[in-house]
């Protein structure tokens, strides 16, 4: 019997449940400052966030152990989310929400005349991830365990995040981001499951004692994955899941020959190499060594989860893997961990000894795989010789898995040879790649996109063959995001009036949210409506002018975007109608003018010049317009550096307008559009991704709606003349030539020529200035809007209102019941 089957069956014994009144709290505080840490009050901030992560954690221990005994009985059929990517941001100010004890948290820490809020904004943002896939994640795990919903979740323990932006004469400037420098509080190191990942190397076929011929991977130089264990607490439901994170370390550390003959550097080699695998967020992928790091990466975070839900398993059920796929099941998100597929092939064969067809069955019953993404390039696919290198058993098995798959397409198409060459998991050229995205689409039961648009597109596009092959498999699941971090959490002042009018079963159904409806009319409610939102946009303020120091009027139309920068999302477009309004008053045509700030924010990959390039260009027209007396308040522009999901917390209950321009048929779904309307914000956007089922949920009536249909996008490349758009538009030929001319770049000769090219490229994919004139004539409907304040306030409460579909939890309840049908214990 296996060490880990013995424990299993050991009766602990019971853990005291600790109290949770506000003395408690404050002498184990008190404890944990003094006698652990050593500090006292009046140290540095970081010891008492310290301190109170540990009373926190103290209190969460005793559910989290009894969630984890549940999951592991015999019989409990668990999922397994697997993601490069856990965007958690701060953890204290969460669990003490979850777990209902913000108010006596907030007494016990003025007993030591400390505030709770300053206390927590000392943790650092977890950096684990970039953008809107690692926070749906961490929204998706909140919401599992508050549907008490058996899910684990598989990430990596990044030492550093992707960077740190800081803007230098408007240049984004990237610093590293050691978030682990101070250790993190709410992590349990579990080295008694540590794994063994194997590179490199070579195959070689054995014959068995039975006559059977195996291949043996052999040779491979090998890496330990150390797990780090981090809880998810449900909403005041005593469910705590957990989130395992993989930390590579090497299997010999230090070489104390090397050591001893003088070789320092060579000595702890090994040790460097191994932890380079999470060592960074996203590595640049433009070299050789960056493409085969960032392949380690997503083989290490693979092998390493499926080998830990294998020795699980083998805790109950040794080695009989026969009730194995009715009892688990593993979500990919999106491209990133699909090497699963021929990781738990090589598994069931080369470990477990099973035949071909019998590991086959098996993986195809329990892997799923989300789509994210319309946009071809970001399909991941490898060299074949990169994959020949680092992965030679795993290629051999996809190798298998293509012939076999292709067979079952000429059945389908007979003699239809483009169709096999389409559809091969190996796209062939003098370079032969490996398409990741089919060899999740082979080797699942379900493939999903996440925005009733988003998964149209795919089975009418971009898997359109696979679709006709296995119409079955393909689903929509629109994504959404957890009302408890952002709306009570990030929004305590609006979630404490819902609640005094609708009572707080909207924090876990969200659905309620809809009888605010009924007071849309009520000007009573729409005055302290408008009051709160003044108050969370002079918090927002304060935020613009610590950071960028821009001052924002709050009486101003506050106008955002915030989210990865990138051609498609259209920051440009945004810019564009900056300038527009900036020459407007310029020109004196201000009759009935609105005051406007506008605040973007978001990182551009490091190799990603001309998102680089746009930051720079949004902070030139920035320091123009601020600096202009004849500008005044009319108009601020400002560009909040380091976005995080700890800066979104304050932005998002603060905004008044939020900017959702993508171009049409680009973007999968989106979620900050949601963050936004749950906080009352109203949208202006395209008819593109989560946009529409935001449209069709709060109506033409509380939404902006501009620009080109999918459709349209598509007829529109065509015989798009850009130049031409700019001829016939006085507006815009005003607003290019203020660009082209160097009126924002006066002493930077030509630094914005790529910029302008890009607009007026005949091939440019995002067409931003077909969109140009719509978006502009929206944006004078946003102003004539917001200058009637009741209107406004009640279009604000409305998108509240009709908020409550766009919750994970509904999200993560149609994932559990069309995939992988959990029984929750609620």
């Amino acid at each position: 019997m296996s060490k880990d089957k013995t424990l299993c069956n050991v009766k602990l014994p019971a853990m005291e449940r600790l109290p949770r009144d506000t003395q408690s709290l404050a002498n184990d505080f008190e404890r944990y400052l003094t006698r652990h840490l050593g500090r006292f009050v009046g140290c540095a901030p970081f010891y008492l966030y310290e301190a109170l992560s540990f009373t926190i954690r103290d209190r969460i221990m005793m559910n989290w152990r009894k969630t984890w005994k549940k999951h592991e009985q015999k019989g409990v059929r668990k999922a397994y989310y697997m993601s490069l990517e856990f965007l958690i941001g701060r953890s204290l100010g969460n669990h003490i929400l979850n777990i209902g004890l913000d108010v006596n948290t907030k007494a016990a820490m003025n007993q030591f005349a400390l505030q709770l809020e300053e206390v927590i904004t000392e943790e650092q943002d977890a950096g684990l991830g970039n953008g809107g896939l690692g926070r749906l994640a961490a929204c998706f795990m909140d919401s599992c365990a508050t549907l008490k919903l058996p899910v684990i979740g598989y990430g990596m323990r990044y030492e550093y995040g992707m960077f740190r932006q800081e803007i230098e004469n408007g240049y984004q400037v990237e610093e590293p981001d050691h978030w682990l420098r101070d250790g993190n509080p709410w992590e349990l190191e579990r080295p008694e499951y540590t794994q063994l990942i194997k590179f490199g190397g070579h195959v070689e076929k054995h014959t068995e004692h039975d006559g059977c011929t195996r291949s043996v991977w052999i040779d491979t130089s090998d890496v330990l994955a150390i797990p780090y264990d981090v809880p998810v607490s449900g909403y005041k439901n005593k469910t705590v899941n957990t989130l395992r994170l993989w930390s590579a370390s090497a299997t010999n550390v230090f070489n104390l020959d090397d050591f001893n003959a003088g070789s320092y550097s060579e000595a702890v080699e090994a040790k460097n190499d191994a932890e380079h695998i999470t060592m960074v967020l996203y590595p640049n992928d433009s070299s050789e060594n960056g493409k085969e790091l960032r392949l380690k990466q997503q083989y290490f975070l693979a092998s390493a989860s499926l080998q830990d839900v294998f020795r699980m398993w083998s805790m109950n059920e040794d080695n009989d893997f026969s009730q194995f796929a009715e009892q688990n099941v593993f979500q990919m998100n999106d491209t990133h961990p699909t090497i699963a597929v021929a990781e738990i092939m090589r598994l069931l064969i080369d470990e477990k000894h099973m035949s071909w067809d019998a590991a086959w069955k098996i993986t195809t019953q329990t892997m799923a795989y989300t789509n994210h993404t319309l946009l071809p390039e970001a399909l991941e696919k490898w060299p074949v010789a990169l994959f020949e290198k680092l992965l030679p058993r795993l290629l051999q098995i996809i190798y298998e898995i293509n012939a076999r798959f292709l067979k079952l397409v000429s059945r389908k198409w007979p003699g239809d040879t483009e169709k096999q060459i389409k559809m091969s998991i190996i796209e062939e050229g003098d370079v032969k790649y490996v398409r990741m995205a089919y060899l999740a689409i082979v080797g699942s039961f379900s493939v999903n996109g996440v925005a009733a648009l988003h998964s149209k597109l795919l089975v009418e596009g971009l898997f359109k063959d696979f679709y006709e092959l296995w119409p079955d498999k393909f689903n929509n699941k629109t994504n959404g995001v957890t009302p408890r971090r952002w709306m009570a959490y990030a929004n305590p002042a609006m979630s404490a009036l819902i609640t005094e009018k609708i009572g707080d079963e909207w924090v876990q159904d969200l659905e309620e949210i809809s009888q605010l409806k009924k007071y849309v009319d009520d000007s009573a409610f729409s005055e302290r409506w408008f009051a709160v939102k003044k108050e969370n946009k002079q918090r927002l303020a304060n935020l613009v002018k610590e950071k960028c120091a821009v001052d924002f009027d709050v009486n101003a139309l506050f106008d955002v975007q915030v989210k990865r920068i990138h051609e498609y999302k259209r920051q440009l477009l945004n810019l564009l109608h900056v300038i527009h309004l900036y020459d407007c008053i310029k020109r004196g045509d201000i009759e009935n003018w609105t005051n406007r700030c506008v605040l973007l924010g978001g990182k551009a990959a490091p190799g990603y010049q001309l998102a680089k390039q746009t930051i720079k260009l949004a902070n030139n027209i920035a320091d123009v317009i601020n600096n202009d007396p004849q500008v005044g308040n009319k108009l601020k522009l400002a560009f909040i550096p380091n976005y995080s999901v700890s800066k979104m917390e304050v932005i998002c209950p603060g905004t008044d307008l939020s900017e959702q321009v993508s171009t049409a048929g680009k973007e999968a779904s989106g979620t900050g559009n949601m963050k936004f309307m749950m906080n009352g914000a109203i949208t202006i956007g395209t008819y593109d991704g989560a946009n529409i089922e935001i449209l069709d949920a709060v109506g033409e009536e509380n939404f902006f709606l501009f620009g080109l249909k999918a459709n349209e996008v598509d007829k529109a490349r065509e015989n798009y003349n850009p130049q031409q758009i700019v001829n016939n538009d006085d507006d815009l030929k005003r607003v290019m030539h203020l660009l082209s001319c160097g009126h924002f770049n006066s002493f930077e000769y030509g630094i914005f020529d790529d910029i302008i090219g890009s607009l007026l490229n005949p091939h440019d994919p995002w067409l931003t200035l077909v969109d140009f004139r719509s978006y502009v004539d929206a944006q004078a409907l946003v102003s004539r809007a917001y200058l009637d304040r009741e209107s406004w306030v009640k279009m604000s409460i409305a998108n509240t209102a009709c908020s409550g579909y766009f919750s994970t939890d509904r999200t993560m309840q149609e994932y559990n019941d069309d995939i992988w049908k959990l029984k929750s214990s609620l």
